[in-house]
Formats: C-alpha cells, structure tokens, sequence
C-alpha cells in the first residue's frame, strides 16, 4: 500500500467514521447497551479462535525480539479475555449519560440556562502491544455514542482485526452501523500521520502506548491530543503506618505485575519508620528478585539485613535519572525522606504526575497528601494498582491521562463527553 492509498484509505474510514457519529449520537440507549452485551457474549464464545490469532502475533513478536514488557502486554488470556467482557457488561449496565442536563437554573429574564451531555463525536485510538485495548476503547466508545477509529500496533495486527471484527458483528446485531468502531487495515506507520492530521473528520485523538509515541503524537497533530507519557508511580511509606499493611500494599504495588503503568516504580520511606519497614520489604522483593536502587540511607539499612551476598546482590546505588525512571520490569528506586513535607516535595519534582500513594495511620498526613500531590490518582493506604479504569467502577477505560484538560486521570464514559450550553425559554427576548 503506497502513500496516496494510505492517504485515501483514512479519508474513507473518517468519512465513514463522522457519518457513524451522527446515527450514534442519536441512537438510544437501550441499542447501545445491546450491542455490549452482545460483544460481551461473543468474546466469551470466541475465546478460542481469538487465541490462536494472538498465538500467530506473539510468535511473530518474540521471533522480532520484542522485549519481555512488550510482550507480556500483548497476550490475550483467558483471563484478559473475561475482563475485557466483564468490562462491556458493567457498561452495559451503567446509567446513560449522554443527553443529561445539569445545573438547569432560571435566569431573570426568564429563561433556564443548563448544560448538556453530549458525545465528543469520533476519536482516534493509536495504541501499542495490548490487543484488550480495541476492546476497551470499541466498548467506551459505544457506550457513549461515539465513533471511533482504532489503530493498533504491528506487533498485535491478528489479534486486533479478530477482535475488531466482533465488534463490528455486535453492532450490527443491535442494529447500528459498523462504522461506529473501524479498525485501520494496514500497518503503514504513514496512517498515523493521516489519523492524526483529520480535524474534519476527527475531534480527539488519544495515543496510549511509549514515551516516543505519545511525543510524536503531541508534537505532530492537528486535533486534540488526550496524553499521559509516563507511569512512574511512588509508594511512601509514613511515619506513622501499620507495618504489616505498608509491608503487603507495597508487595502488590511494585510486583503484582511489572509493566502496567500504575505499577509502583519508587519507594519513599520516612525516617521514622525506615529500619523498622525497609528490611521486611527488603526481603520480600529480594525473594521476587527485584533489584532495588537505593540511596546511601536506604542501602545502609538493607544491605545488613539483606546479607553481602545472595539477596544482597539485588542492591545497587541509585542514579539521578533514577528517580524519574519508568521501569516496566522488576526494578524499584528507594529512598529514606525525613517525612511528608519531602516526600510530597519529592514525588511532584520526579514524578509522572499519574498515580501515587501513602500508607499512614494519621488523617492529617493522608488529606495533606491527597491535597498537595498533584497526581491525577492519589491513595491512602491502597496499591497504585487500583489506578484502572475497571478497578474505579468506569467499566473500562480509553486510557489514563496526566494532562489536567479535558480529561485526568482513568478516562472512561465522561471523558469522552463534553457539556454544551443549552438555554429553554417560552418566547423572552433580550432587551
């Protein structure tokens, strides 16, 4: 497929997409609702020729030499598979939101002046390695009376066209268009280029993948762009905590799973609490092998505890890049702070701005914490893992943004909505 094909394969999928838009915005909930259900259903019945096309992918991705990360991400599990159903059937039966008016007040001339929920209209998905994301954003995308065109990566291009191609049945089983979710057809890194320079066509775009993408994606556009580029996430652990909680929320914020991006990336330890805590932890991601970059006060405490040899080969001294460092594997930077004041002044100077969390017993800490950390998902006593679309109820998410307009944090059904002024009058006229 040449440039000019290229060109001329997206201007059809944003013409098709923008006429789509229109018979979404109008359709009525209980078609859109029926057409998650029944993409919820066919996924579970599809369970196995959606394996075997992500089979092929891997194969192809390993034998390339993806790295292990990447990898990870792009498996479609049984249990991928059922999340991603039990995601379409929560929105399912989640309230419609799309034509609420709210904050309806009448004015003194007379007339009622509120504000309307309505659908952006047709966004663009750019997204790497994780097929479950054409789920994710095909179901937000129906849900909210959207349109949508989807543009996975190479690496996931079997897996992507066999779910696309359910999405496609389900909203044709419930009577609306199967332009509403279009998967891009070809790998060609030019229709990147393309989606992302429609504005007649596209109203957001929203690239959910690595740094270099979502840079490229931002820098180049001609719509606008709903972005987070980084997940490094901090874990601090006050003065005072429940060692016992801190010690099991931390396990699972850093080694539940590596490569998401609200998994932990960095430890914050108070002073207070630092010889107590840090070689309890010390020994559990020791037993999981990962390796722990420390300050001079933190490797104080450890290496003791952890041994010259064995576990405590998994010490090593932090760097400065460290402690801005989005790790995606078995690695986690460690720090001693004197206490809130540095810990907050720590992680709003390194962080990603994504998901942070304190483990404390004093509720004063936990509101300043929740307060000055400007983080679009803050947490007391929970892992950094919770930070999903799923896990907070959304039924699934498009993606999480770092960015504080229009949409922070995980971005599910009212992300992609906006309000628009209406005004209800009985005839009044300015005078």
């Amino acid at each position: 497929m040449n440039v000019v094909s290229v060109a001329e394969t997206m201007r059809l999928l944003g013409v098709q997409a923008r006429a789509a838009s229109r018979v979404m915005a109008r359709s009525g909930a209980a078609a859109r609702n029926r057409a998650l259900r029944e993409l919820a259903r066919l996924l579970r019945e599809q369970g196995g020729a959606l394996q075997a096309a992500n089979q092929r992918d891997l194969e192809r991705a390993e034998a390339a030499g993806l790295a292990a990360p990447l990898l990870d991400r792009l498996k479609l599990t049984p249990q991928v598979i059922e999340t991603c159903a039990l995601g379409c059937e929560q929105l399912a039966a989640m309230p419609d939101i799309i034509g609420d008016v709210v904050g309806l007040k009448q004015q003194p001339s007379g007339i009622r002046v509120g504000q309307m929920r309505v659908p952006i209209g047709v966004f663009g998905m750019i997204y790497e390695s994780r097929p479950n994301v054409t789920i994710e954003a095909a179901s937000l995308s129906i849900k909210s009376a959207n349109a949508a065109i989807l543009r996975g990566g190479s690496e996931a291009i079997d897996s992507n066209q066999a779910l696309a191609k359910l999405v496609q049945q389900a909203l044709a089983v419930a009577g609306l268009p199967r332009e509403a979710v279009q998967l891009v057809p070809t790998i060609d890194r030019a229709a990147v280029g393309e989606l992302i320079a429609m504005p007649d066509y596209v109203d957001v775009i929203i690239p959910r993948g690595g740094r270099g993408l979502i840079e490229r994606i931002s820098q180049d556009a001609r719509v606008p762009v709903i972005k987070h580029l980084d997940g490094n996430c901090h874990t601090y652990v006050d003065d005072p905590c429940d060692l016992d909680l801190a010690v099991h929320v931390t396990d699972n914020a850093k080694t539940q799973k590596y490569s998401p991006c609200n998994a932990t990336e960095s430890l914050l330890v108070a002073r207070g609490v630092a010889p107590a805590f840090l070689p309890r932890i010390g020994a559990v991601f020791a037993a999981k092998g990962v390796e722990m970059r420390c300050d001079a006060e933190a490797a104080a405490i450890l290496a003791p505890a952890l041994g010259a040899d064995g576990a405590g080969a998994l010490l090593r001294s932090v760097q400065e890049s460290d402690w801005s460092e989005e790790y995606l594997a078995p690695i986690i930077s460690i720090k001693v702070v004197a206490g809130l004041d540095e810990a907050i002044d720590h992680i709003n100077r390194y962080g990603s701005h994504h998901t942070d969390a304190i483990l404390t017993t004093d509720h004063r800490h936990a509101q300043r914490f929740l307060r000055e950390v400007d983080s679009a998902s803050c947490m007391v006593n929970a892992s950094t893992r919770f930070a999903d679309g799923f896990e907070y109820g959304l039924g699934a998410e498009i993606g999480i943004s770092t960015d504080k307009f229009h949409a922070r944090g995980p971005v599910g059904i009212e992300g992609l909505t906006s309000l628009k002024w209406v005004v209800l009058g009985e005839g009044e006229v300015r005078g």
